[in-house]
């Protein structure tokens, strides 16, 4: 509707231009709102107040000019000058009634967008270290990385998902070292087990794992070859268990990325050697220094040790020019918000290779505190237990955990409920969504039971200028503005946008069916209603895709 009200104005400014009543025919870029007050209209434009440069005159007489030569009639039934030269606008009822022809239409495709312009988006989130299980933490991470970029396709742009394997260095190391120790232990070995090592039942597992297969004269075996085969067989263990869990929870990769790749292919060194080229990368100390601080870091950073060890940095810039290498406009990357002060430095190496700044966004999730009936939720305060992103989507399913998860902007701290998101009430968003889509579902089936459909295939709404109530028009404003909630979600990388849309949505539903019969004694009245709900029901699905939940039909 604002799209169409953008093109009703520039038609009268040209007009007004042509009469001599404007001075100049330039548009400006005016904004159209839904005023704060019923009052005020249905909608409401800036034009007048950003036109007044333009046109060297007053807000208020340019105003008077526009609204003038504004045809009114079916589409709108008034307009209004406000304060110093708002103008509001008043629709007529039938205004709306298009929308659900809109919807019935184009079906899936209603709400998509192409402000992508067909941009190639990488989106690389989750990329846990494979020394351990997921928790709830990088089950939020998910659920926000995988939801992005199906919106962000949905909105026109080439999206590749991506998950980066943290499968060289340090941590590796460690947790080849963890298993190891816990295998003599079960050899019957005494042994100290150092705090900076892995611990959790999972380790006990994976050493037990390693000393069936290989026997028990594995415990001879040289410590560091012993501890380099620990460390293989156990990540990969891990990882598999990471792709299993992500599998449960909805979340697929076009690519799996090894860091250690970047090393095997001299990626890094490669790196290393052109920014050293560059007199980006100098020495001091022993050590190889990157001159992040004349990019805005706060202080240079290691790249190389003085023992000669790569630092991760290192193989993050690697990582970072490989991917505009391979040939994406944009790279968006799903941190924990930890790893803020990492921005400044990855930033700065893009820069330094000759990208801009706003081709990197880094997405910071906050933290998520577990509740279980209002009070905080802990699994075990066993050293090295938690929870883990499989414990939450077996008690509480995947739908709801993503629902919960994207319920709130990932800017904030989240409190998850465990309790409420098992709830079968309106106490549920999950539930008080998807009841929407399965009621509608009930609604069309007792239609079809009743004959009332029996020559209906809604390629197009049925007596829509029958739809005149207020709940009804409501919806369809509601119904109007799904595509304009992609493109500000799209636009500002935030999914929440659509998780509020569809409570709003679900909202109005719920209103207009407690107060609505929707299957009446009058056919005419009910397949017009039919068709408000049928195309409800589509949006939900829609909506609801597009946040990785799905739709029932029954629940």
């Amino acid at each position: 509707m604002k799209h169409t009200l953008k093109r009703i104005i520039f038609k009268a400014a040209q007009k007004a231009f042509e009469k001599g009543v404007f001075s100049s025919d330039e548009m400006p870029e005016m904004e159209i709102e839904e005023p704060r007050h019923q009052s005020h209209g249905d909608f409401s434009t800036n034009f007048a107040m950003v036109s007044a440069g333009i046109q060297k005159m007053p807000p208020r007489k340019i105003a008077e000019g526009l609204v003038a030569l504004i045809e009114t009639g079916s589409l709108i039934e008034k307009v209004e000058i406000a304060g110093p030269g708002f103008i509001n606008f008043f629709l007529s009822k039938q205004a709306w009634h298009p929308v659900v022809n809109r919807i019935l239409e184009q079906d899936k495709n209603y709400g998509a967008s192409d402000i992508g312009k067909n941009e190639k988006v990488q989106v690389e989130f989750v990329s846990a270290n494979p020394t351990g299980p997921l928790h709830v933490g990088h089950g939020r991470g998910a659920a926000v990385g995988d939801s992005v970029a199906k919106i962000l396709s949905f909105a026109g742009f080439d999206v590749q998902k991506e998950y980066y394997i943290n499968d060289s260095g340090r941590q590796i190391r460690t947790l080849g070292t963890s298993v190891w120790l816990r295998l003599l232990e079960k050899a019957g070995q005494k042994i100290e087990f150092p705090d900076d090592c892995y611990k959790g039942d999972y380790i006990q597992d994976l050493a037990g794992e390693v000393l069936e297969k290989y026997g028990d004269g594995f415990v001879k075996k040289d410590e560091q070859e012993a501890v380099e085969i620990c460390a293989k067989y156990a990540a990969n263990k891990i990882l598999d268990g990471i792709k299993e869990d992500l599998s449960s929870f909805g979340v697929t990769f076009d690519q799996w990325f090894s860091e250690q790749s970047l090393y095997d292919s001299g990626q890094v060194q490669k790196a290393i050697d052109e920014f050293k080229s560059r007199d980006l990368i100098y020495e001091q100390d022993g050590a190889l220094w990157f001159r992040t601080q004349d990019f805005g870091d706060e202080k240079n950073r290691v790249v190389v040790r003085n023992n000669g060890l790569t630092t991760y940095f290192a193989s993050d810039i690697a990582y970072h020019m490989e991917k505009y290498e391979r040939g994406f406009d944009r790279v968006i990357d799903v941190w924990g918000a930890d790893h803020h002060g990492y921005i400044k430095r990855i930033d700065a190496s893009i820069v330094a290779s000759g990208r801009k700044s706003e081709q990197f966004n880094v997405i910071l999730v906050q933290l998520v505190s577990l509740l279980r009936g209002g009070k905080p939720f802990q699994m075990s305060t066993r050293s090295g237990e938690f929870v883990t992103l499989k414990n939450i989507v077996d008690e509480v399913g995947k739908d709801a955990a993503r629902f919960m998860f994207l319920s709130r902007s990932y800017d904030s701290g989240l409190d998850f409920d465990l309790e409420v998101a098992k709830q079968k009430n309106a106490n549920n968003p999950v539930y008080y969504v998807q009841y929407v889509h399965a009621r509608i579902t009930g609604i069309l089936l007792k239609a079809k039971q009743e004959t009332i459909l029996q020559d209906i295939d809604f390629k197009k709404g049925e007596n829509l200028d029958l739809l005149t109530a207020e709940e009804e028009i409501n919806l369809l404003k509601i119904l109007d503005i799904f595509k304009e909630n992609v493109e500000k979600s799209a636009a500002t990388l935030h999914p929440h946008v659509m998780f509020t849309y569809l409570m709003s949505l679900a909202s109005a539903f719920h209103s207009y069916y407690n107060k609505h019969k929707v299957i009446t004694d009058k056919k005419e009245l009910t397949l017009a209603r039919l068709s408000l709900v049928l195309g409800v029901k589509k949006v939900i699905r829609n909506g609801l895709a597009l946040l990785g939940v799905s739709a029932p039909e029954r629940m």
